[in-house]
C-alpha cells in the first residue's frame, strides 16, 4: 500500500478495462498506479481518456515488478486471462480475472492452484451477483419468500456478428472458447448463484444456424443439481433481437420472473404479478454492468482478509460447468461432474 491505499495495475487496456477503470476510481482506498498493454499506445489512450498520471507499460513482467502494485485487473483477451492470472498470483498480487477465467479445464485447474498456493484474495468478472435484480432474487430466495425451490432458468441472448468490436477474437474458437465460455458463462453463473447447489449433471444440444462462429453459437442446456433442483441454462449469439437475459424461477410457495414476484407469503390475496422496481441486467453495454459494487467487494475482501463469494475457486465450479455443456454437446449426452482432466 502506499498513503494508505492499495496499488491497482490494469493490464490489458480494451472495452471493459474502461468501465473497470471507472469504478476504480469512485472507490477512495485504491490508486490506479499502473496501465498495461502489448500496445503503448492503448494504455496512453486509456489513462489520458480518464485523466490518469500514472505507469504506461507493455511489460507485464514490469508490472508485477512493481512494488506499488497490490492488485492486477486481468482485462486483457479471453485466451491470455489465465496465463496473467497466474502470474500475478505468483508475484503475490491479488488478482481479479475477467471471465472467462479459462477455456480448458487443465487451465481451470491450474489458476486455481495458483491462488491457493499463493494465498492471494482473488475475484472473478462476474460482475451480475451484484446487479440489483440479482440480488433482490437471491434474497428472495433465501428469505424463503417462494418456498422451496425447484427449478431456476437462466438465458443470455445477446446477437454477435461481424460488426461487434472484437469480432475476430470472439468468433474463434482458440481465443473464444465456445458460447458459454465467451459470455453463457454469466447465465451459467447466476444459474449456480441462484440455486445456490452445485451440478450433478448437465445434457446439452446446440446448433450455428447462420454459420458465423467457429463453434455452436446457440446451446442450451438442463442441469440437475445435487439437491434435486433443476436448471435450464441457454446462450444465444445468432438471435436478432434486443439484448436480454432472462431469470426465472419457481418454489413450492412462489415463483419469480426476473423483476415480477408471486409470492403467497408475501403477497397473500395476490390477484397478479408484483413488479419490483429495480435494476435489470439488460444491456450488453460494459458500462452498464455492476462494476462499482464488484470492485468495492473485493477491496472490502483484501482490507478485511476474508474470500469473496466469487473468487476463483468458486469460479472454477462456473467453468466446469461451462466445460461440462460443451462436452455433453461433443459427446451427445449428460455428463457427470465433477468433471476429470
Amino acid at each position: 500500500m502506499r498513503d494508505g491505499k492499495l496499488g491497482v495495475a490494469v493490464h490489458g487496456a480494451g472495452w471493459v478495462a474502461g468501465a473497470h477503470v471507472a469504478s476504480w476510481l469512485k472507490n477512495p482506498r485504491v490508486e490506479v498506479v499502473s496501465i498495461s498493454d502489448i500496445r503503448r499506445e492503448r494504455s496512453q489512450q486509456l489513462a489520458e481518456r480518464y485523466g490518469l498520471h500514472c505507469a504506461i507499460r507493455e511489460d507485464y513482467g514490469e508490472v508485477l515488478a512493481d512494488p506499488a502494485v497490490d492488485i492486477v485487473d486481468v482485462t486483457g483477451p479471453n485466451h491470455v486471462h489465465t496465463e496473467h492470472g497466474i502470474a500475478a498470483a505468483e508475484a503475490g498480487k491479488h488478482v481479479l480475472v475477467e471471465k472467462p477465467i479459462a477455456l480448458t479445464m487443465e487451465e481451470n485447474r491450474a489458476l486455481r492452484e495458483a491462488v491457493a498456493k499463493a494465498g492471494v484474495k482473488s475475484l472473478a468478472g462476474f460482475c451480475l451477483r451484484w446487479n440489483p435484480a440479482v440480488q433482490t432474487i437471491k434474497s428472495l430466495v433465501e428469505s424463503g419468500a417462494i418456498g422451496d425451490l425447484f427449478y431456476v432458468e437462466t438465458d443470455y441472448w445477446h446477437g454477435m456478428g461481424p460488426s461487434h468490436h472484437a469480432w475476430n477474437l470472439h468468433s474463434k474458437k482458440k481465443t473464444g472458447g465456445s458460447a458459454m465460455l465467451l459470455a453463457g458463462c454469466h447465465a451459467v453463473d447466476a444459474l449456480r448463484w441462484l440455486a445456490g447447489d452445485e451440478a450433478e449433471e448437465v445434457s446439452a444440444v446446440s446448433n450455428n444456424r447462420k454459420g458465423l462462429f467457429e463453434y455452436d453459437a446457440n446451446v442450451v442446456a438442463v442441469v440437475r443439481f445435487r439437491t434435486g433442483i433443476i436448471g435450464k441454462v441457454s446462450a444465444l449469439f445468432d438471435c436478432e433481437m434486443p439484448y436480454a437475459f432472462n431469470m426465472d424461477l419457481a418454489g413450492t410457495e412462489g415463483a419469480i420472473r426476473d423483476d415480477r414476484v408471486w409470492s403467497k407469503k408475501l403477497f397473500p390475496g395476490q390477484t397478479g404479478w408484483t413488479r419490483c422496481a429495480t435494476v435489470l441486467p439488460d444491456s450488453g453495454d460494459v458500462h452498464h454492468h455492476p462494476f462499482d459494487g464488484e470492485i468495492n467487494h473485493f477491496v472490502d475482501c483484501i482490507l478485511e482478509d476474508r474470500e469473496s463469494h466469487c473468487n476463483l475457486a468458486d469460479a472454477y465450479r462456473t467453468h466446469e460447468l461451462c466445460m461440462a455443456i460443451d462436452r455433453s454437446i461433443e459427446e451427445g449426452g449428460p455428463v457427470k461432474l465433477p468433471l476429470e482432466v
